[in-house]
């Protein structure tokens, strides 16, 4: 199901349709969590996720992306809004869009990772883990730096 909000001049739409990844790899591939990602990880990741694009009259100012079995958990990722958009509560109506949608109700577990927006995340629920000790991950930070 596709759903759209408006408010304003912006509208944010999880229609896959009207992504613009030139915009979202051009952010992304810049960004401190996936600097240099190639654009068919964007796209593939796009295809395997529900997507939230937030559009200033028709150009993408912004984006979000969920991964979640919507049953039990979701992971919040790539997380933006443009430079020339922010303070303008953006980031905030599109937390308020994601955490409200019909599909991702109930969850047990919500995560993300975040190295700066710590505020903005801790206003709808999120905080630093309980039992990080039984936390575990493989990571790999520059693996598109990788040839």
């Amino acid at each position: 199901m596709i759903y759209e909000y408006q408010k304003d001049e912006y509208t944010i739409s999880t229609d896959k349709t009207k992504l613009q990844f030139d915009a979202i790899h051009g952010f992304l591939s810049t960004s401190y969590w996936s600097p240099n990602i190639p654009m068919e990880i964007v796209k593939r990741a796009a295809e395997h996720s529900t997507t939230f694009g937030i559009y200033k009259s028709e150009n993408q100012v912004g984006y979000a992306r969920i991964i979640s079995d919507y049953a039990t958990f979701a992971y919040l990722a790539d997380v933006f809004v443009l430079e020339s958009e922010r303070g303008k509560g953006i980031s905030k109506w599109l937390m308020e869009c994601i955490t409200q949608q019909p599909d991702l109700q109930g969850l047990r577990r919500w995560m993300l990772a975040t190295r700066d927006a710590h505020g903005l995340y801790a206003q709808f629920g999120f905080t630093p883990l309980d039992n990080p000790d039984i936390m575990m991950q493989i990571a790999r930070p520059n693996i598109y730096n990788e040839k």
